[in-house]
């Protein structure tokens, strides 16, 4: 089986393909489904973000893996095969290991460096986890990926480089606001996004953040840790967004919703407002850039901006970090190929050596217990010896690039038989569990 990764995001499509793309928690988990009962795949992980579609899976066969994987995106999202095929990319085993960690990284991030993407990596693997979809293969690099992006922001200034999607966004509208302190706030949407939009607006000294949800709770939950914070905060329903938008100066929403949020009409009456539409599929009506009173930012505006972002010198040095942790990957991936042919062969050679003594038993009746017992040592010691050397050099072997062939000469020497060997494989197999997902990494939407 092979790692096998494909999707699309916002460096191979427009926002308007990744609008129409975009997965709903529902169809996310009919994909993983529909992947697995697909014949090429065993295991699937799909990673949805505001700015990305990307299916992982551990494939048997490259091209018809490719086939299915993009029938199976096209098929659970609004796009057709014809117009979906154009902006996906495919990433095949060591290349799809670099994607991911360079994507845990944030460097293939519209906004260079951000840390959100962790928490959406972590969400990933967590609902595969939840679906049975992520085995031995996914958990791993899914594990992997999260250390990885930890490490980087850790040992690198990449921060420097980057920011959230929220504070970028924040400060693209920065000439319609000027200073934020002062200013009165509405967020639409009480999701992780739009939580971190009310800190990030909560920190810059904005007088009074509004916020609305169409689960009144989360928003009085969420409007409640502001003001413990010491920002005046309230909640309200969506039935009193149109008033809450005419009492705003500035609107950030990111919420789950398919359908706009905000109309023009629904802006066409406010004074001076400056608008965040953080949300893929998009809230707010792009008609509202004609409004000359309505400064409205959204994905499509951020992602030209982003294109322009300049470039922080420790990109590189994350990039270092990431070619040391795919190689790191690979070698244990290949050796831990390995191990099933090694524990079939010492189980064969355990068998050998019970046969063995069993009929040693019935040749030699008179023997005592304490000398049968010295004999089966020793007969156990010297397969043990010769089995010893071997067994830890095609292991270190097989870890080297071009070491996958070892564990098939192994098997084609010792004559083992492929189900014994398949029968380990599926002992090692570990459940998976959501309680494997590492703590403290914040979700969110890059």
């Amino acid at each position: 089986m092979s790692l096998l990764v494909v999707g699309l995001s916002h460096r191979s499509a427009p926002v308007s393909v990744l609008e129409r793309a975009a997965l709903s928690a529902d169809a996310r988990a009919k994909l993983l489904q529909d992947t697995l009962a697909a014949e090429p795949a065993s295991e699937a992980v799909a990673l949805s973000t505001c700015n990305r579609i990307e299916l992982y899976a551990d494939v048997d066969k490259f091209h018809a893996g490719v086939a299915e994987l993009s029938t199976l995106l096209a098929r659970h999202s609004e796009v057709g095969l014809d117009e979906l095929t154009p902006h996906l990319y495919v990433h095949y085993e060591d290349r799809a290991v670099h994607h991911l960690l360079s994507v845990a990284c944030g460097l293939d991030s519209m906004v260079v460096g951000e840390g959100q993407i962790l928490g959406q990596i972590k969400d990933a693997l967590a609902v595969g986890q939840e679906l049975h979809t992520a085995g031995r293969l996914l958990n791993d690099l899914f594990q992997q990926a999260l250390r990885v992006g930890k490490r980087a922001h850790s040992e690198t200034g990449i921060d420097r480089a980057g920011q959230s999607l929220v504070t970028f966004g924040l400060a693209q509208l920065a000439p319609a606001t000027g200073p934020l302190a002062g200013k009165r706030a509405l967020v639409v949407g009480a999701g992780s996004m739009s939580s971190l939009a009310a800190a990030t607006l909560a920190r810059s000294g904005v007088a009074r953040v509004t916020i609305a949800n169409r689960t009144p709770e989360r928003a009085v939950r969420l409007a409640a840790q502001l003001t413990e914070q010491g920002t005046q905060a309230s909640a309200v329903g969506m039935a009193k967004l149109t008033a809450a938008i005419a009492d705003a100066d500035l609107v950030v929403s990111c919420t789950g919703s398919t359908g706009l949020v905000l109309t023009a009409d629904d802006l066409a009456a406010t004074g001076p407002l400056a608008v965040l539409d953080l949300a893929m599929p998009r809230d707010v009506d792009p008609a509202a850039h004609d409004l000359d009173h309505v400064h409205l930012v959204d994905i499509e505006s951020l992602a030209a901006a982003s294109a322009d972002a300049p470039m922080a010198a420790d990109v590189e040095a994350v990039q270092g970090i990431v070619a040391e942790e795919v190689a790191a990957f690979g070698a244990a991936q290949r050796a831990a190929r390995i191990t099933p042919t090694v524990v079939a062969l010492r189980a064969m050679a355990a068998d050998v050596v019970a046969g063995e003594l069993a009929r040693l038993d019935g040749r030699l009746p008179d023997l005592d217990d304490k000398q049968r017992a010295e004999i089966g040592q020793t007969v156990r010691r010297v397969v043990d010896k010769l089995l010893h050397a071997p067994t830890v050099r095609v292991k270190q072997l097989a870890g080297e690039p071009g070491g996958a062939g070892y564990a098939d000469a192994l098997r084609e020497l010792f004559d083992l038989d492929p189900q014994a060997v398949a029968a380990v494989s599926r002992a090692e197999t570990p459940r998976p569990a959501a309680a494997r997902v590492p703590d403290r990494i914040e979700s969110g939407d890059d």
